[in-house]
């Protein structure tokens, strides 16, 4: 992250306020950090990204907002866990959609789409 002057413990904290702006939806708020500079793939301690913790939230407008801003559908986390995986863990439907729709990988991550999607039952959400 360009800090513009931040101290490192003012830089942890912009990242830690947008991460839960992500967690919570706040897609306005979020925005405005990443167009004043916040990296769009910026990641916090557990290696998750503004789009991962959206995508497993269950905030689509927040995903299609990311991915416009050129987020990484397919950054996983320090688990190896891709947010897709985590869209379909959580039974977030739309948000699966959108990933999909934006060419997430079905097939890296731990588990994968595929297996997440075949584990909880939600296998029609990545049929063609």
């Amino acid at each position: 992250m360009n800090s513009g002057g931040l101290t490192p413990e003012q830089t942890e904290r912009v990242v830690a306020i947008a991460m839960d702006l992500a967690r919570e939806g706040g897609t306005g708020q979020l925005l405005g950090f990443v167009e004043h500079g916040l990296p769009v793939d910026v990641r916090d301690p557990a290696g998750n990204t503004l789009l991962m913790l959206a995508a497993y939230h269950g905030h689509a407008d927040t995903v299609r907002a990311l991915i416009r801003l050129g987020a990484d559908p397919d950054l996983r986390n320090a688990r190896d866990q891709a947010p897709i995986a985590g869209a379909l863990f959580k039974g977030a439907d739309e948000v699966v959609t959108v990933l999909r729709l934006a060419g997430a990988d079905l097939d890296s991550g731990t588990p994968t789409a595929r297996a997440a999607a075949a584990m909880f039952g939600r296998g029609h959400l990545l049929a063609s």
